[in-house]
């Protein structure tokens, strides 16, 4: 194979650099990186390196019973030190739209609460990729068993790569269900508790 390398003192004068009589470097814009091309040009603008887009958002209000989905009392996590990157994900009735296309981590945490017994509790991630017909993409589960005399808590947590092709159509909703009707799914606008995260790792 043959060795391309770069012309250091046209770099340092300014000049474009050239590889073995290729096009050379080819500028590109703020948080983009060079990529090898494969030709005879040495590398060019390739999309953004790094996460581009995190957000986490949480359940502010405690609420009994199955919630099919949880579709109210969403916020983004305020907390002192808190930060995200990229722009925001948007919910209406639980159901949160992307930003952008791209393949996102979602991890949803779900807690309960309950004073006595439950026998299972199941957080469920559920997807559209038509914006009408929701499916199971990942289900976990957890039970109560209560400890000493007074409310017990238990969670799960769950996670999903989800490829975002078309924001109009591709979203996702949350949903927490369980044996007792007694248990409260557990919310806090203070702390992070049942809540999802979502980051962006990088295009479709």
């Amino acid at each position: 194979m043959a060795l391309s390398k770069i012309d250091v003192a046209n770099m340092l004068t300014g000049a474009t650099p050239v590889a073995n009589g290729g096009t050379g470097l080819t500028s590109g814009t703020t948080n983009q990186f060079l990529k090898f091309t494969g030709s005879t040009t040495l590398a060019s603008a390739a999309d953004n390196a790094g996460i581009s887009m995190a957000q986490q958002w949480r359940l502010t209000t405690s609420a009994t019973g199955d919630l099919e989905p949880i579709a109210s009392n969403w916020e983004i996590n305020d907390n002192t030190g808190y930060g995200d990157i990229g722009s925001d994900m948007t919910q209406s009735s639980g159901i949160f739209t992307f930003p952008s296309t791209g393949i996102y981590l979602i991890t949803f945490v779900c807690i309960w609460q309950l004073s006595g017994d439950s026998r299972w509790a199941e957080a469920q991630i559920r997807t559209t990729t038509n914006n009408s017909t929701y499916a199971s993409a990942n289900e976990t589960y957890h039970h109560i068993t209560q400890a000493e005399s007074s409310s017990t808590y238990s969670s799960a947590t769950g996670h999903i790569i989800f490829d975002v092709t078309d924001t109009a159509q591709c979203k996702v909703q949350f949903r927490s269900r369980v044996n007792n009707d007694s248990t409260s799914t557990y919310g806090s606008s203070t702390v992070q508790s049942t809540g999802a995260s979502f980051i962006r790792l990088g295009d479709t």
